[in-house]
């Protein structure tokens, strides 16, 4: 498959989330309600987890960052009682931080809530044929997004068009690096075992495209409803759906 914009060769779509796959409104307006709302429960039963303890590990560093960098985030200290450190994760939701720790939480939180069939994966209609389309061109797919790869996993494999998981060949998040850093698509382009040149990756946000393209990616910007309007975006190629991917590679 290639480009015909550019003529070079794409091995791997690599798709954002968010304002790409699914829509912003199931974002924001269903998971990240679902995880404040039971936030504080959630804590109170799994504080003494290894997943838990994992993610207050890393909210941990991320607090004391914030201070060291003149935020004032609400005063919390591990081994405090579940109040506090919920406070500082709701103060990190409230500015929605791309915080490690404070994604990983998020997952756990859908994690129990998709298990109980109260939350269900959300993708567009076009996302599901698109994904087949491509690998029945030989071309693999794989996710990266800022939510944890455990909430990437169980989104994808709970909707309403089924479990597309076996049609993803990786899932990332931002424990490979920050999605504004050029120096991450190269890490996934070497996880996956491509040359980064080779893989496509579609998003909503510019300033992600730019450090993909300084990377050495194929970018595409993702024109969904709802999605915020993107400085430049005129400099990127568009999409309103997957279906417009047509007029990019050719099979």
């Amino acid at each position: 498959m290639t480009n015909r914009s550019t003529g070079r060769a794409i091995q791997v779509v690599l798709l954002d989330i968010e304002g790409t796959t699914t829509p912003m409104a199931f974002v924001h307006d269903v998971l990240f309600p679902f995880a404040r709302t039971h936030l504080r429960d959630f804590l109170r039963t799994h504080a003494a987890t290894a997943a838990v303890r994992d993610a207050v590990r890393l909210l941990a560093v991320e607090h004391a960052n914030e201070m060291a960098h003149g935020e004032h985030p609400p005063a919390w200290t591990p081994g405090d009682a579940v109040e506090p450190l919920a406070a500082y994760v709701g103060w990190l939701m409230d500015r929605d931080r791309k915080s490690s720790g404070l994604k990983l939480l998020q997952g756990q939180i859908w994690e129990e809530g998709y298990r109980a069939g109260v939350l269900r994966g959300q993708v567009y209609p076009d996302v599901p044929p698109a994904i087949r389309r491509w690998r029945a061109a030989g071309v693999r797919v794989a996710i990266y997004s800022s939510g944890s790869e455990l909430a990437q996993r169980r989104l994808f494999e709970s909707t309403d068009q089924g479990d597309l998981t076996p049609l993803v060949d990786g899932f990332f998040d931002t424990r490979i690096g920050p999605k504004v850093a050029a120096a991450s698509y190269a890490r996934i382009a070497d996880a996956l075992h491509v040359p980064v040149a080779a893989m496509l990756f579609v998003s909503d946000v510019a300033k992600e495209l730019v450090a993909a393209r300084e990377a050495g990616a194929q970018v595409v910007l993702s024109l969904r409803p709802g999605n915020a309007p993107q400085p430049d975006a005129d400099a990127f190629a568009c999409v309103r759906s997957f279906e417009d991917l047509h007029a990019l590679p050719d099979s």
